[in-house]
């Protein structure tokens, strides 16, 4: 009789357990009310909840295979798309320079001097670079200017002028001669384009012999370079200098109209340009380099007045000291306005105590004619310069510039100048 007893009492357990859980199932707020009120039976209301969950998961199904779907669809063209722009972008580069100043001092060109205080852009070029073949490539250089034309309503405004424009033909190896090249355009002239690689301060103001206006960076021409005798190792170039490298030194030779980019050809003389360096003990003394430049030509004028340029440079660079020095002797200026004979001398000096500051020092002399006694300028430049990141890309360059001028009409310039490279 106990056995039955428990038995019975068992069974009665299980059916309640059973029917609170299938209650508990019931989530459906109306289907439970249902339930509750004895309109459906739960065992209905449960049948009734089991089509309604199989009825979501198939509306659901259907609607990821519709995204699917319209993914599966929309791929392929975005796919062309950015194949038809990574191939478009092949080849392509870009990069960009800007200088910009504050200045305040004194100018000496006129007897007493002007003083002033202005904020410049002194200089803002977008290179732009496309690369065809292997071999040939082109480069196009937009560079900002400042209009000075009294008078005019554009005088003191910013304009745009080209500064180069070329093909660039690479060339195979041949025996000593490695990576040469040849520019067709408006393109580098032989010498600028090596010193400013050595002096990386442009930002400061011109080198040497462009501030005493003897000649510029460009021209419409054609230029040919070349390293000799294969290229310094990974580690030179990497913590010295990777700017015409070559193991033995490195030419550049050219033929050009000789007005310089910013002034259109006045006669039919055709200038010849040629730098050459040599570094001797690449093993020993790898920053140690020797070159000479020469020019030949008329200067810019309906006159043809001569136009002749002998330079020799001396410089040594390591990572932590640059040096330079050169003595120039020659006649009349590119721009034809001038006949006179002429020299000069320049000095140049960085310091690299940590790769976050640099030290600089110039010194140049200059006779702008060697037929007169006390004529000459001499110029002081001393500066201190903070890397934002690589060494002379980005940066900020204070520096104290003055010029002690012995021509009559003329007093002592004073500047100090606060500038911003930009750098890419």
């Amino acid at each position: 009789m106990m056995k039955l007893l428990v038995l019975v009492l068992g069974l009665c357990s299980f059916l309640w357990l059973t029917e609170t859980a299938i209650a508990a199932e019931i989530t459906n707020p109306i289907l439970k009310k249902l339930v509750e009120r004895g309109v459906l039976t739960k065992e209905d209301a449960i049948s009734v909840m089991e089509e309604m969950e199989r009825g979501k998961v198939e509306k659901e199904k259907k609607i990821e295979e519709k995204i699917v779907e319209k993914v599966k669809e929309a791929v392929p063209v975005e796919g062309k798309e950015i194949g038809k722009l990574v191939k478009a972008l092949k080849g392509w580069k870009f990069g960009y320079l800007w200088y910009l100043s504050y200045q305040d001092g004194e100018t000496g060109n006129t007897t007493g001097g002007d003083g002033y205080s202005k904020f410049v852009a002194k200089r803002g070029y977008l290179n732009v670079y496309k690369e065809f073949t292997p071999w040939f490539s082109a480069r196009i250089t937009p560079d900002i200017t400042t209009v000075s034309d009294a008078g005019s309503s554009l005088d003191g405004s910013i304009s745009v002028r080209i500064k180069y424009l070329y093909g660039k033909f690479n060339l195979p190896d041949l025996a000593f001669f490695t990576k040469p090249f040849i520019e067709v355009g408006v393109v580098h002239m032989p010498w600028l384009d090596y010193e400013e690689h050595v002096n990386f301060y442009r930002c400061q103001d011109t080198m040497f012999l462009e501030r005493n206006e003897t000649f510029n960076s460009a021209d419409i021409g054609l230029t040919f370079v070349s390293l000799f005798g294969g290229e310094m190792n990974e580690d030179y170039k990497n913590k010295v200098s990777s700017y015409y490298p070559g193991r033995y030194g490195s030419m550049s030779l050219g033929i050009y109209n000789g007005g310089g980019y910013h002034a259109h050809e006045k006669n039919e003389n055709k200038v010849l340009e040629g730098r050459l360096t040599l570094r001797p003990l690449p093993g020993v003394i790898p920053g140690l380099q020797f070159s000479y430049f020469g020019i030949t030509g008329k200067g810019n004028k309906d006159t043809d007045p001569d136009w002749r340029v002998n330079l020799g440079f001396a410089s040594f660079e390591h990572g932590y000291i640059t040096l330079t020095g050169q003595y120039y002797w020659g006649k009349g200026n590119q721009k034809g306005n001038d006949k006179n004979d002429k020299d000069g001398y320049s000095f140049f000096a960085e310091l690299k105590p940590h790769k976050k500051f640099g030290i600089i020092g110039r010194y140049d002399f200059f006779d702008p004619n060697d037929d007169i006694k006390n004529d000459e300028n001499r110029r002081y430049i001393a500066g201190v310069a903070y890397h934002i990141d690589k060494q002379h890309k980005n940066m900020v360059l204070l520096d104290y510039d003055t010029v002690d001028y012995k021509q009559s009409g003329k007093s002592d310039d004073k500047r100090v100048q606060l500038t911003l490279q930009v750098a890419y």
